[in-house]
């Protein structure tokens, strides 16, 4: 019976924490993103106030969470090149997708949330909520394609099973 490694367990809670960070792409892009972008400035009161929603929290978690378990996992399973190979494709995928969300989406989710105190008109602010939207499902698509590399890696044999290797000598 095989044990699982130390390797691979890394690997799949870093698939696991992949999926989270989906998950949070998923419903931020169908239910969060449309109604808040909807209608600025006066829709940014979902985000404003003793009641707006705050999921920076959910971002400011899963994002060192999961850094910090490919880096492991990288570190783990380094002595085997195909599966090194396919956790720094999705660590670079993700890495890019950081800085271009640093340098873009994050600076223009900081101004819708501002939008009530700006003088852009509501169709200023609808045109650059909808480009907003479009770019964020083309950088989760992205996001989405970067976990299939962690998914193959997990289907690459660590080594060569002994018991094959035990059946064909006899």
């Amino acid at each position: 019976m095989a044990t699982l490694k130390l390797n691979t367990i890394s690997l799949m809670l870093s698939i696991v924490l992949w999926g989270t960070l989906l998950g949070g792409i998923a419903y931020s892009h169908i239910v969060y993103f449309p109604a808040y972008l909807s209608a600025l400035p006066d829709s940014a009161v979902v985000v404003n106030g003793p009641y707006g929603l705050h999921e920076v929290t959910f971002w400011m978690i899963i994002h060192p969470l999961l850094i910090l378990s490919l880096l492991v996992t990288l570190v783990l399973n380094w002595r085997l090149p195909t599966r090194r190979k396919l956790i720094l494709i999705s660590f670079v995928v993700y890495a890019l997708v950081i800085i271009i969300s640093q340098v873009y989406f994050i600076p223009e989710l900081i101004a819708f949330e501002r939008s009530p105190e700006s003088s852009l008109s509501p169709t200023e602010w609808l045109a650059r909520g909808r480009l907003w939207q479009r770019l964020s499902w083309t950088r989760g698509a992205i996001m989405y394609a970067g976990i299939f590399p962690l998914l193959i890696a997990l289907a690459k044999p660590v080594s060569a099973p002994q018991e094959s290797v035990t059946a064909t000598a006899k």
